[in-house]
């Protein structure tokens, strides 16, 4: 299936209410989560020190909520493809984690135009919901409305 493509205000706002698809898998390293944490000063054992998260409540180290989180980004170009002048990050809305990712588990995105709206300086707002989803778990990881401007 590939990727819907957006190349104007219209073609953002003819597609509300569809769902866009989703991204590659992504496998979730303890690397991946140790520079996190090294980027975000959140050094919690249950994220970073292997031999106790695995005696911990999750048996296994989890990544942070906030890095699953931030791999929208990554997941956002692979799911829809947005030809902009330029964008912006405008904020998120509705945020959850229903579920932790555990180091070496597969992740990916999936998004849903939710809503879409014209600005007052002549671009176009729209919410994607991103759904975080974990490889063989029923409940996803995380759960976030994107709100992003988009200027053609």
């Amino acid at each position: 299936m590939s990727k819907p493509v957006f190349n104007s205000i219209d073609a953002v706002l003819a597609a509300v209410g569809q769902t866009l698809g989703t991204s590659e898998w992504l496998t979730v390293a303890q690397d991946r989560v140790n520079l996190f944490a090294d980027a975000t000063d959140d050094h919690q054992w249950i994220h970073v020190d292997v031999e106790k998260a695995t005696a911990g409540p999750f048996g296994a180290p989890i990544a942070h909520g906030y890095l699953s989180l931030s791999l929208a980004s990554r997941f956002l170009p692979e799911i829809v493809d947005v030809r902009m002048k330029m964008g912006v990050n405008y904020g998120l809305d509705k945020v959850r984690f229903p579920m932790p990712v555990k180091v070496g588990s597969r992740i990916r995105g999936k998004g849903e135009l939710i809503a879409a709206e014209k600005t007052k300086d002549g671009g176009v707002q729209a919410v994607i919901r991103v759904t975080v989803e974990i490889d063989g778990e029923a409940k996803p990881a995380c759960i976030a409305d994107t709100i992003s401007r988009y200027y053609f």
